[in-house]
């Protein structure tokens, strides 16, 4: 049960110092936005949504647009319903707790999934094909995947629980996305100070800080020991080395 509670207190729901659970500066999810450029009275989709906060920031910069946001998370959710709610959104966003790869409706003017490629059971070529068949003809795809920067060591393979085969470099995703139709109109990664600042804010500095808050509690060990182990997986592990890209694809 305690294995529970730990990753309930680092969980990236409950962290209110995270504005999405990505690496995203604010720069750089404003660039991604004007690149997607929702018209007015869009129909937007983000299947493994979150909180939904990209979703939302979406919405809001075209008129009359409404957004699904599907996120099996129930923490998540809640949280997103609760922002939609305090920003009034609540009739533009809905969120649904089921799991992306059972979500089946299509037409949408752009579909968005950002980091969620583990969601379906295939693999990254099955979730862009999903992406790819809820959007209408001239529609737009907004994925996030992890890719290698260079040759992964076992270091940085340990440090993300990862296979060798499980990421490829970002020239391959864009030729992935190209296999099934998607054309990029504009790519872009996570550089390092977004990828420290998520880690700072994110599981390790969440961590970190509750337990300098809470030194006798009877977790606490246990939640040192979660934060130094992320923080070996990170800057001893996968830092430099891999990242995210954003991939905003045309069809």
């Amino acid at each position: 049960m305690s294995a529970e509670e730990v990753r309930a207190l680092v969980s990236a729901a409950g962290n209110d110092r995270l504005t999405w659970n990505t690496p995203l500066s604010e720069e750089h999810a404003a660039r991604l936005i004007a690149a997607c450029a929702p018209a007015p009275g869009a129909r937007i989709l983000d299947l493994g949504s979150g909180w939904g906060e990209l979703l939302m920031r979406l919405v809001e910069s075209a008129p009359g647009a409404a957004g699904d946001g599907v996120e099996t998370d129930p923490a998540a959710v809640a949280r997103g319903r609760k922002l939609a709610g305090e920003r009034g959104l609540a009739d533009r966003v809905r969120f649904h707790e089921v799991p992306a790869a059972e979500w089946t409706d299509d037409g949408y003017d752009l579909a968005v999934s950002i980091g969620s490629s583990h969601a379906w059971p295939g693999t990254t070529r099955e979730a862009l094909t999903t992406l790819a068949a809820a959007v209408r003809p001239g529609g737009r795809v907004l994925f996030g995947e992890g890719i290698w920067l260079k040759e992964p060591t076992p270091a940085a393979l340990a440090g993300l629980g990862a296979e060798p085969g499980d990421f490829g470099s970002l020239l391959e995703l864009i030729r992935l996305a190209e296999s099934i139709g998607l054309r990029a109109l504009q790519v872009t990664a996570a550089d390092e100070r977004e990828w420290d600042l998520f880690e700072s804010e994110g599981p390790i500095g969440r961590g970190q800080r509750w337990a300098l808050a809470h030194p006798d509690h009877p977790l606490h060990a246990e939640v040192t020991a979660e934060v130094d182990a992320r923080r070996t997986g990170y800057y001893g592990g996968y830092r430099s080395s891999f990242t995210l890209a954003y991939l905003v694809l045309c069809i």
